[in-house]
């Protein structure tokens, strides 16, 4: 008996560069003996070769942002339609505009990382087209989830209709690069132990760096402060960083797509700050914990569904004032911190592991193939 054929839609990144992407490759790697699966995604050269078992359809990468974003869905929309599939997995709010072309093509599912136009990058142009892609996936005749479940709360109050949560989740390994970290901390004069680390896909007012850097200089930080990701795509908000921190000692080192380095940096430093503003599920997060450094995050409602007090330390978001005075409780309370960090990786090996999660998605498609 041939495996059904499903096709991942709406991811852009092949090898991931984590968030959505990262989501995908997961449940892809643990489901890829049961299904025949092709994915869309931006050429890459790694890409055919980066998973065995897995079909990869490559297409230009155009610029023009959210325009170049839209062209490459509707490339990938024409692609699917010229071929046969059983089940469409549609990633991404604002992929689901196409949802409605693909009825009478396969049975589909689709899921919501976040409502993307509650961040601060895109225009009120591209947020409108945002919005409107939301009110498609929730009035589509997708069957459709969730990762996070506040969203899917709010999703199932506004709608009343089924909506299925299934968590991000991680792999639990031990797979560091300890040479190139030392490395890393050699070119910028680090001490393992001994400097702050931030770190997020992109930079932009919405992952709330700025409040970190604000608490950071209200107590005369005088250690160095890493401030991973991309420094492009919002230019005015990471120089105005720049120059209304510029007494602080921070490395701006911009993206780290190597996630073992990114690991292992993260778990030689003293702290992770998480300051996001708002999120779906944070995989990044959840990655953080893997390496037991204690963490300080916003106290959103989305962190606070998978964390508690016992994982790890609070502070109001967007109060610099309240995470100041959690990183001298934590500087004062490191073997607390410590205990805190342990306990969070427990939790997430108990109920956030790629296994299981994906575990809940085959028997999903089981479902729906079968309805």
């Amino acid at each position: 008996m041939k495996n059904p054929k499903l096709i991942f839609f709406g991811i852009k990144y092949f090898p991931s560069k984590g968030g959505t992407s990262r989501v995908a490759e997961n449940i892809i790697r643990n489901i890829k003996y049961k299904y025949d699966i092709t994915i869309l995604c931006y050429k890459n050269p790694q890409a055919k070769e980066h998973m065995n078992g897995v079909k990869v359809i490559e297409f230009s990468d155009w610029p023009g942002g959210s325009i170049g974003a839209l062209f490459y869905f509707f490339r990938s929309a024409i692609y699917l339609l010229t071929k046969k599939f059983d089940l469409i997995h549609i990633h991404k709010i604002d992929a689901a505009i196409f949802i409605p072309w693909f009825y009478k093509k396969a049975k589909i599912i689709a899921t919501s990382h976040e409502s993307a136009y509650l961040r601060d990058k895109w225009s009120k142009f591209e947020k409108r087209y945002l919005q409107k892609a939301e009110r498609i996936f929730l009035r589509s005749k997708a069957t459709i989830t969730c990762i996070s479940n506040p969203l899917t709360r709010a999703y199932i109050k506004q709608t009343g209709r089924k909506v299925i949560y299934i968590p991000n989740g991680i792999t639990i390994n031990d797979h560091y690069k300890e040479e190139e970290a030392n490395e890393f901390l050699k070119k910028y004069k680090l001490t393992e132990n001994n400097y702050y680390f931030f770190a997020a896909r992109r930079i932009m007012q919405t992952k709330g760096c700025h409040t970190m850097l604000e608490a950071l200089k209200r107590i005369n930080y005088n250690g160095k402060v890493v401030i991973a990701g991309d420094l492009s795509h919002a230019k005015d908000y990471v120089t105005e960083l720049k120059v209304k921190y510029q007494e602080l000692d921070i490395i701006y080192p911009g993206y780290i797509g190597d996630l073992p380095l990114l690991l292992t940096l993260i778990k030689k430093a003293k702290f992770f700050i998480f300051p996001s503003e708002t999120e779906g599920m944070s995989i990044m997060l959840l990655e953080a914990v893997s390496t037991l450094t204690p963490i300080i995050a916003s106290d959103i409602k989305e962190n606070k569904e998978v964390f508690d007090e016992a994982h790890l330390t609070f502070f109001e978001n967007m109060n610099a004032d309240d995470l100041l005075d959690k990183i001298l409780f934590a500087e004062n309370n490191i073997e607390l911190l410590k205990a805190k960090a342990h306990k969070a990786l427990d939790h997430v090996i108990n109920n956030y592991s790629w296994k299981k999660i994906s575990e809940q998605y085959h028997q999903l498609y089981t479902n729906v193939l079968s309805s």
